[in-house]
């Protein structure tokens, strides 16, 4: 099995055959199969113009020609409320979502990118910060991102703080494959060199009644990410055609060769009075899929029905109402 790398995105795994024929059509990239110590130029490689030969196959360093994340150290303190602290040597960097910063040493310089960040330092063109910003834009996220960078000496920690309550959950990217498919808001922090895009639901239906629309974001890369969940947050392992039915807003993430599908919830009796909506979402494995437990829409629509019409309290539990409410030390006429 062989692996082709253009620009820093693989493709793979692939046939001698198909490897070939790839080649054959854009030879400027890289190829690695097992026995390669790394990438090596497709120009090089005798064996994809030559005899076909078969290898066995094994997973692949990563991409040539990409960035390389940095390697950070993290802790998480909290329960309801968490935040992350970054532990960064001097050179690394990591990215956050604008607004997200708890509190930093005064050695790491905190810088506003265009874009996701994936290309500063890295003599990324103004198209690719456009791009990057471009997909940004699409998944409902600001057109910036903050880059926290440790010019000083020694080690320095920097923090961010979750939106709402809820988890902040770690993931290495180079562990599930390179790429996570996740809700389009729950991207809190990363290590520098994590690029963030667009995932597209191929099916009208799964796009139009998915929770999360047609698009939902990827993030790309081999480095640590974080990534921020409501309530409480469990991970499923779904063997090879292995079936969950989840309710559309408590799905986070799942890895990329998860199917993601809807199933009908039932009848019309269950449909509109079972609280569960037209559909449940489907997921099929193999792969590792992230539920969790309170969406924020659910938390955002409970407080909006319990929020008064006309602001201020209700008197909630007050037989008084609103006349208990002049009357104690709270408020002012």
């Amino acid at each position: 099995m062989w692996y082709l790398s253009y620009n820093g995105q693989q493709i793979g795994p692939l046939d001698l055959q198909q490897a070939r024929a790839r080649a054959a059509a854009d030879p400027n990239g890289y190829a690695w199969r097992e026995g390669f110590a790394d990438w090596q130029p497709i120009a090089q490689v005798t064996e994809l113009s030559g005899p076909a030969a078969s290898m066995p196959s094994s997973a692949p360093p990563p991409p040539a020609g990409g960035p390389r994340s940095d390697e950070v150290d993290y802790e998480i303190f909290g329960h309801e409320m968490q935040y992350v602290e970054v532990e960064l040597d001097p050179g690394e960097s990591a990215i956050a979502e604008a607004g997200a910063m708890m509190y930093k040493h005064p050695a790491i310089q905190m810088e506003t990118v265009f874009g996701d960040g994936s290309h500063s330092g890295q003599g990324g063109g103004l198209l690719d910060k456009l791009m990057g910003a471009g997909k940004r834009l699409v998944t409902g996220e600001s057109l910036f991102t903050t880059v926290f960078t440790h010019t000083g000496q020694d080690k320095a920690r920097v923090a961010f703080g979750a939106p709402y309550p809820g988890s902040i959950i770690p993931l290495k990217l180079d562990e599930l494959g390179g790429t996570l498919i996740c809700q389009k808001d729950s991207f809190l922090c990363g290590a520098k060199g994590v690029a963030m895009g667009i995932f597209f639901q191929r099916k009208i239906m799964t796009g139009l009644f998915g929770g999360e629309g047609f698009i939902m974001q990827r993030l790309d890369g081999d480095g640590l990410v974080f990534i921020h969940a409501g309530g409480c947050v469990t991970e499923r392992v779904l063997q090879p055609g292995e079936t969950l039915h989840v309710d559309t807003g408590c799905i986070v993430a799942f890895e990329q060769q998860v199917s993601f599908d809807l199933q009908q919830v039932g009848g019309i009796k269950s449909a509109l009075f079972g609280g569960e909506g037209v559909f449940f979402a489907q997921l099929t494995g193999p792969g590792r899929v992230w539920l969790q437990s309170l969406p924020f829409s659910r938390l955002a629509g409970r407080m909006l029905a319990a929020a008064p019409q006309r602001g201020g309290s209700q008197g909630e539990g007050s037989v008084l109402g609103g006349l208990g409410n002049l009357l104690n030390g709270d408020n002012r006429l």
